[in-house]
């Protein structure tokens, strides 16, 4: 036989037998839907997934049943009427085969999203062992995102699955997520699913669409830094050798080991990477909002100028992603700790406060709580606490006071200053003198300024700066910040400096 002949012999037996494996397909479903789950109340119930093309799909939830077809691509998607809080149900896809999905809830979900702080699990958790045992609830379902990266944005996980808390699914699981849940179970007394989508030491970029930081040209820089880490990465892949042979020479020597920069990986670092393979696939699950806590990798003084811009842009287009509106987006300001001069925490922290003019975001203030010598800092309860207090305020409708103290404005008179907040209700200076202000004229110079509670304004001077304009708080990585509110919680570290 020539040898074209069989080339198109073998083609079109390649083809027979594709179609003949695509027709007996089984209908299938994304990992984010599965027996265990919570859907979100009070919304359209969004079931998709994958079959057979042309194939019919009827999916059965709370004795409602909705048909379709799949695609050409054999892609299926139905929407089934909005309901309150309530189950255990079962979820019903009949296809070529049938599904079920077993103890099914339907509540709030949340996404709990960041870097190691986020990720950091309730077994390290200081409260984790009067805790644990006491964390079997089955109102709280939880899952955690398998980490994976990918170019482009992926249709599922590539692993993940749905349980209800225990002792044994909690103790993996984000200690700041785990809290913030059950205060959110027991005070709203509905289901909570929270989905754990972390990966520690990664930037914000990294969870940002490519698309979205593309169509900024203020975010070029984003893309020049990416330039430079692949240009070296060759180098720096073998610096990682030369330094684990010098690690492993001292354990075997029994001398200290010695420390060297860390190195992240491409991977983790990429603009979209980790959005693309880790926060795509759960688009398409309806949510109640997002918890976050990041920004430390971003600290550097070569990143720290575009995080404001980053953060917006990560905020406003998961929000377009999802489609379901302007939902929560609550977050954590980062935490008192003494990094070295190659970081500014306190840039990010201002890039975090100036965030807050986005509609329906709030941020839990740390400056308090976390630990000088470690970035890590293992009190989580009180960190999820004060996310919850943001939640039942801005989505729940309590009326609480939900954040510490919040820069205003400030205002001239004579040679002092005068600094507006909101949420300023009976401040306080607690645990210590009212330190941590600064004041600077014309010239931009910040000096030391001795501050005054009036009401709910601080007052400010300072002997060495007699015409001052601007002001600032808490203005270090790891400064010593005593202001708070009646309500106990701490004001937000701030620079009234443009």
């Amino acid at each position: 036989m020539p040898r074209v002949s069989l080339l198109l012999c073998c083609l079109v037996g390649l083809v027979a037998f594709a179609g003949a494996d695509s027709a007996e397909a089984d209908v299938s479903l994304p990992k984010v839907l599965a027996s265990h789950m919570v859907v979100q109340r009070d919304l359209p119930v969004h079931v998709w997934g994958s079959a057979t093309p042309a194939e019919a799909v009827s999916v059965s939830f709370r004795g409602e049943t909705r048909e379709t077809k799949t695609n050409d691509l054999g892609q299926w998607s139905v929407y089934l009427t909005p309901g309150s809080a309530g189950g255990p149900f079962t979820l019903t896809v009949k296809g070529a085969n049938t599904l079920t999905l077993e103890d099914v809830l339907v509540g709030d979900v949340w996404i709990a999203g960041g870097q190691s702080n986020m990720e950091f699990e309730m077994r390290k958790a200081s409260t984790a062992a009067a805790d644990l045992p006491k964390a079997a609830n089955p109102r709280i379902r939880l899952m955690i995102v398998d980490k994976a990266f990918s170019d482009y944005p992926r249709t599922d996980l590539t692993g993940s699955s749905w349980t209800a808390s225990t002792p044994e699914s909690a103790k993996e699981f984000s200690a700041v997520a785990w809290y913030f849940a059950r205060e959110i179970e027991q005070r709203e007394h509905v289901p909570v699913g929270v989905i754990d989508s972390t990966w520690g030491g990664t930037v914000a970029e990294a969870w940002t669409r490519l698309s979205a930081l593309g169509e900024d040209a203020a975010l070029a820089p984003v893309f020049s830094a990416r330039g430079h880490m692949t240009d070296r990465e060759a180098t720096a892949q073998l610096e990682d050798k030369v330094r684990a042979n010098l690690i492993n020479e001292a354990r075997a020597q029994g001398k200290p080991e010695p420390q060297f920069p860390w190195h992240p990986s491409l991977v983790m670092w990429g603009p979209s990477m980790l959005y693309n393979a880790m926060i795509a696939p759960l688009t398409p699950f309806p949510i109640r909002g997002v918890i976050w806590y990041q920004g430390e990798s971003n600290s550097a003084l070569e990143r720290n100028p575009l995080y404001e811009r980053i953060f917006r842009t990560l905020i406003e287009d998961w929000r377009r992603q999802w489609q379901i509106g302007d939902f929560p987006f609550l977050y954590v300001q980062l935490a008192n700790f003494k990094s070295g001069p190659a970081e500014e925490y306190h840039q990010i922290r201002e890039a975090q406060r100036r965030t807050l003019a986005l509609r329906n975001t709030a941020m839990a203030v740390t400056i308090d709580i976390g630990n000088p010598n470690d970035v890590h800092p293992t009190d989580k309860l009180t960190v999820g606490q004060r996310l919850s207090l943001a939640a039942r305020a801005i989505t729940y409708g309590e009326v609480i006071e939900y954040s510490g103290p919040l820069f205003r404005q400030v205002t001239p008179e004579g040679n002092q200053l005068r600094v507006w907040f909101d949420h300023a209700s009976g401040l306080q200076a607690k645990g210590g003198d009212l330190t941590g202000f600064e004041v600077a004229g014309m010239d931009g110079q910040f000096a030391p300024a001795q501050a005054t509670i009036d009401g709910n304004t601080i007052v400010l001077t300072s002997a060495t700066v007699p015409a001052p304009v601007s002001a600032r708080y808490g203005w270090a990585n790891s400064p010593e910040c005593h202001l708070y509110n009646t309500a106990g919680l701490p004001a937000s570290p701030f620079t009234s400096m443009k």
